[in-house]
């Protein structure tokens, strides 16, 4: 490795190393000072004070999870128009009809979607 390698890279492992030590340490000073001894109160669940009641087991309908995963694909998808939005102008026509593309091929996901009534709430 020549030295050139190690000054651009050197702070960055200096960090990661420091990093991963004061973990070390937060976490053997936590066993350590800690207290160990388990009670049944501090077995339960904290519920934001209010005392839980039934299972924390229970199943939750799938809705939930597919509105949480329309979200994140979509959220995802709206990242990659910033990066295209910076160098619109070096792109010029090819660029714009690529985002084009991109765009109805969301458009047709998100259609399908809601015509197979994965955003009806009512159902």
């Amino acid at each position: 490795m020549n030295g050139n390698y190690l000054d651009s890279y050197g702070a960055l492992l200096l960090m990661f190393i420091l990093a991963c030590g004061l973990a070390g340490v937060l976490v053997a000073a936590s066993q350590i000072v800690g207290r160990h001894k388990r009670t049944r109160e501090k077995d339960q669940p904290y519920e934001c004070g209010i005392r839980p009641t039934g299972d924390a087991r229970e199943p939750f309908s799938v809705q939930f999870y597919m509105v949480a995963l329309l979200f994140i694909l979509f959220d995802i998808e709206a990242i990659f128009l910033y990066p295209w939005a910076l160098v619109y102008h070096d792109l010029k026509m090819f660029g714009f009809v690529e985002m084009v593309l991109y765009i109805i091929i969301l458009l047709a996901g998100y259609i399908f979607l809601w015509k197979k009534g994965a955003l009806d709430w009512n159902r």
